[in-house]
């Protein structure tokens, strides 16, 4: 794999960096609902050295009635300097499956402007399993200032999806697993209708990595989205169950030097409980 400190960058690349003043790690591990784990608290019990948690359900929009949708700037600017993270720093970001969540916080601080960030490739799981150095110390924090520059083209509404749905002149990903996207299980979240946005397209977020939690190189990744039916030449919109996998196929398409793509963050939680909006079941 080629280490790209703004996508993805391997153990080996951390662990020779481990030590830079500048860089800032952050565990950005989130569980599902009902999964009954507590990510804060097994980020205090082992870390990678210096890694700051990052916790994706406050690090939101405390107004919407959607989970973890993008914070305001303000709050986004305070979070961060409250973690010691801004100006000057390389970001790595990682969680504790390999590369589920990590994704999201990567896409968030690259819609703020940020371009200095990169997921570890196969995350916390691949650096135990390297039996490299884990700590339950918290890290000494200093504040740094952050410049946000929102870049409003990498995130999109329920609005602008229906348009897109409609005149299908943009691809739509959803990287939930096959029996959701087809509506045969019941969502996770209650009160969800079954099924997908019509016209979309599915790339399981399992399909773009290999079995150890990397992601595959850019020539599989494409062949892996060219299989689904996704036309690399149009646009794309990512969505998912709640905005947190979608993300990694934002990274993915990154990955393949795509950059016209862009994340659905209401994703399904939003769709799926409008009755107005149409839903289709099935295959792609």
């Amino acid at each position: 794999m080629q280490d790209d400190p703004r996508t993805l960058v391997s153990t080996d690349w951390l662990a020779a960096h481990l030590r830079d003043p500048d860089l800032r790690i952050l565990d950005a591990t989130w569980h599902m609902p009902g999964s009954g784990r507590d990510p804060r608290r097994e980020y205090d019990a082992a870390h990678i050295p210096g890694a700051r948690f990052f916790d994706i359900d406050d690090v939101s929009d405390a107004r919407s009635d959607l989970p973890h949708m993008v914070p305001p700037v303000e709050k986004f600017m305070s979070r961060m300097r409250a973690l010691g993270v801004g100006d000057g720093h390389q970001i790595v970001v990682y969680d504790s499956y390999g590369l589920f969540s990590a994704a999201r916080v990567w896409w968030l601080f690259k819609l703020m402007g940020q371009d200095d960030i990169a997921v570890l490739d196969g995350g916390l799981p691949k650096w135990q399993a390297e039996g490299r150095t884990i700590e339950d110390m918290p890290p000494v924090i200093r504040d740094r200032h952050m410049t946000v520059r929102r870049q409003n083209q990498m995130v999109r509404d329920v609005t602008q999806v229906s348009a897109a749905s409609k005149l299908k002149d943009t691809e739509i990903i959803d990287s939930r697993a096959p029996d959701r996207f087809r509506g045969e299980v019941a969502e996770p979240r209650p009160g969800l209708r079954a099924g997908h946005i019509p016209g979309a397209r599915n790339v399981p977020f399992k399909a773009v990595l290999n079995d150890d939690g990397t992601m595959k190189s850019p020539a599989d990744l494409r062949a892996t989205f060219e299989a689904a039916g996704v036309d690399l030449k149009k646009p794309a919109i990512t969505s998912c169950g709640s905005g947190v996998t979608a993300a990694i196929l934002n990274l993915a398409l990154t990955r393949t030097g795509k950059s016209d793509h862009s994340l659905y963050d209401g994703s399904w939680t939003e769709w799926g409980q409008f009755p107005t909006l149409p839903v289709a079941t099935g295959d792609a």
